[in-house]
């Protein structure tokens, strides 16, 4: 028998469905279509002027044309530290930062370094698509843990304990969410965060969201909020999402000085060190005011409110008012089964993921699936876009979901 030609272990990688989305979305609008994509978290921003400018000025320097430390400029390493104990209140040295080409290294990183074969990860579920993906690639088993929109999405301590084995390691946790949006109060927060400690678990905590909250809600680090976790947390963060900056693939991770140093070892035989001119553009990012942060939040709300309002209009579809980020998760479990019209005859879409598919061929809307993130039964949308396309594709929704019977 010929051996196979894709490895099982990247033959086992579930494509990225958010990307996946985005890049139909784009490829039909590039073919002139007129397509809304609610699909990619990414703000419809440009990345502000004087970060922009850090990165030309950098450009011309001779010494950014060089190879530099693996783990990271130590200029950018000291900066996050500073702007971690600026922002969350968690006190961190360089030598505790890893830089990494963005976010998703960040989380790659931390599991390979992390995770034996075999070793469980409890992940709150509906989750981020690349986490369990990457636990896997890493050896590691992904245990998921369901909280629906009777939940507000936000799991509680004894779902979590009920999940415990003895091969269980890390708990994974993120507040503000992607894809729900739902934010922890700081009691649960460390609530949760206390529990893990008594377990003895590790705590893998994305944060990228921090400064992406609403209605006063606060932004808990449960690194901070629960300092007997010790030394057994790691952060995960990045200039993404707070900047605008999702092209320039700048993320990091704080965690104990071994943890980091053994990760960067890794990133050092994988993609050595991150470049150097989005690194100068990351230094200005996370050292200086956070005034462009504060006005794109202002547009972030107002478009939170539309879309929110906008599908809840729509017979069959339950939507939570989100708490941060700039995603709605919306259940759709109403709508399936429901007859609906399409250029081949009525059709009646038994998952999400036919329906996501069907909107996006009759009505030209991209949103993503349930499945991406977990069970069946939802869609989520970005409000990151622009105003005007937001309320075109909803409208969109509104008059085609309209119709299901």
């Amino acid at each position: 028998m010929p051996a196979a030609r894709i490895s099982q272990r990247i033959s086992a990688i579930a494509e990225s469905a958010t990307l996946a989305v985005d890049a139909k979305a784009k490829a039909l609008k590039a073919a002139g279509r007129p397509v809304i994509g609610f699909g990619a978290g990414e703000p419809d921003f440009p990345t502000p002027g004087y970060i922009v400018q850090a990165a030309i000025d950098a450009a011309s320097q001779p010494k950014y044309h060089r190879y530099s430390p693996a783990g990271g400029l130590p200029e950018l390493k000291q900066a996050i530290a500073d702007k971690t104990l600026r922002d969350s209140g968690y006190k961190a040295e360089a030598a505790q930062v890893l830089v990494t080409n963005g976010g998703k290294q960040a989380v790659y990183n931390t599991f390979a370094t992390l995770l034996d074969p075999g070793d469980e990860v409890i992940v709150p579920t509906p989750f981020w698509t690349t986490y369990p993906e990457a636990i896997r690639l890493a050896g590691g088993v992904p245990v998921e843990v369901f909280a629906g929109p009777e939940q507000e999405y936000l799991v509680t301590v004894e779902q979590l304990d009920a999940a415990v084995t003895d091969r269980t390691k890390i708990l994974l946790f993120v507040s503000p969410s992607n894809p729900t949006g739902a934010v922890y109060s700081p009691e649960q927060v460390k609530e949760i965060g206390q529990w893990a400690a008594a377990k003895g678990l590790w705590v893998v905590t994305d944060e990228i969201y921090e400064h992406l909250t609403y209605d006063g809600v606060p932004f808990t680090s449960i690194a901070t909020a629960v300092p007997e976790l010790g030394d057994k947390v790691v952060i995960l963060n990045g200039v993404a999402k707070t900047y605008a900056m999702t092209g320039w693939r700048v993320g990091w991770m704080i965690g104990p000085a071994d943890v980091i140093k053994a990760a960067t070892n890794l990133q050092s035989h994988a993609t050595s060190n991150v470049s150097n001119i989005p690194q100068v553009a990351a230094i200005a990012a996370v050292s200086g005011p956070l005034t462009a942060v504060d006005e794109m939040k202002v547009a972030f709300d107002r478009r939170r409110k539309a879309i929110v309002a906008g599908l809840n209009a729509i017979e069959g579809v339950e939507c939570p008012t989100p708490k941060g980020a700039f995603y709605v998760y919306a259940d759709v479990r109403a709508l399936l089964g429901k007859e609906l019209p399409s250029a081949s005859g009525p059709v009646r879409p038994a998952t999400s993921a036919e329906l996501a598919a069907l909107i996006l061929d009759e009505v030209e809307v991209a949103v993503v699936p349930g499945e991406a993130f977990g069970p069946s039964g939802y869609l989520r949308l970005s409000y990151a876009l622009g105003d005007e396309d937001l309320a075109t594709g909803v409208a969109r929704l509104q008059d085609f979901l309209g119709k299901a019977k």
